[in-house]
């Protein structure tokens, strides 16, 4: 197989994965109309019709579904084979590409990711920090922190802690405007919203037995959850949001939980996840057994710094 024929593989793997040719060209950095031509190619070579196109959407046939599979499971095949030789070098080296969660992120990986890197002197990471939902496998990610439900069975899965939505407000907050008793007061008060949350802007609260929707109302409603943090803190209502953002201002007194017989919403995870069970490179290993260790115990329920070994800020 020459790099031409190599090429149009890809091509049709892509628009295929990402169901179109403009969804490939944004996920390769390929112009689309190239793509196509060389899926087009690809099928003159191969003597049959891979794909059904229309203006709006692409189909597999028969045929191309049978290639996709079988193509896939070889690509993947040889993937496998570089990596298990690569991994039997003495040491862990190479590029670590890491799709990171923006805020967590930055929160609670970026502060330890140079005690890994000394660890491992030979080995480079790359961090994306996105709060898209990253293909692993088609954009080349090795490892990716994932918050509350996983939706991608290809991928592996690893828990790093337990995670749980709060609501909290200032002290001056409450001393002006009191603390509420019951989920019913939330409709005297300023509430503050997150637009990304599913059931905004209803807030679903629970003590065990009884359910509470509260369609709330405030002055700030944001997509960006470090905003809802600091208006929080200076006062301007209530939040809900979870305790791995909240922890360090609960744990420092510039915020107080509100309600805390009352739960938001099912208990949620962090995850570390990465591509296939199989002849997982040692540089992933390396990293999700450390990350694991640092996590071992969810640091946001200590404050910035304590699990890590960091000093405080």
């Amino acid at each position: 197989m020459d790099g031409t024929e190599f090429d149009q593989i890809v091509a049709f793997l892509a628009a295929v994965d990402h169901q179109g040719f403009t969804a490939a060209e944004q996920a390769l950095g390929r112009d689309g109309s190239i793509l196509s031509r060389r899926v087009t190619a690809l099928e003159k070579r191969l003597g049959v019709r891979l794909l059904e196109r229309t203006t709006r959407r692409i189909a597999m046939t028969e045929a191309g579904d049978a290639y996709y599979r079988r193509m896939r499971l070889a690509l993947q095949t040889m993937g496998e084979i570089e990596r298990e030789t690569a991994d039997a070098a003495p040491s862990i080296r190479g590029l670590l590409r890491l799709s990171l969660p923006s805020t967590f992120g930055r929160m609670w990986i970026a502060p330890i990711l140079p005690q890994f890197l000394s660890a491992y002197p030979d080995l480079a990471v790359e961090t994306r920090y996105e709060d898209r939902y990253v293909d692993l496998v088609a954009e080349s990610f090795d490892v990716a922190i994932r918050i509350g439900e996983l939706g991608d069975s290809r991928l592996i899965a690893r828990k790093l802690a337990s995670t749980r939505r709060l609501l909290c407000a200032s002290p001056d907050y409450l001393a002006a405007r009191g603390n509420p008793s019951s989920p019913g007061e939330l409709a005297l008060h300023d509430c503050l919203g997150f637009v990304r949350l599913a059931s905004h802007p209803v807030w679903h609260l629970h003590d065990g037995t009884r359910s509470a929707p509260i369609r709330i109302s405030g002055p700030l409603m944001t997509d960006d959850a470090d905003s809802l943090i600091r208006a929080a803190v200076a006062g301007l209502g209530i939040a809900m949001v979870s305790d791995w953002l909240a922890g360090p201002e609960l744990r420092n007194g510039e915020l107080i939980s509100v309600l805390p017989g009352w739960t938001v919403a099912a208990d949620e995870a962090v995850y570390v996840v990465h591509p296939s069970a199989h002849l997982v490179p040692a540089k992933t290993r390396a990293f999700v057994d450390w990350l694991a260790g640092k996590m071992a115990e969810a640091p946001w329920s200590e404050g910035p710094g304590m699990l890590f070994g960091l000093a405080p800020s």
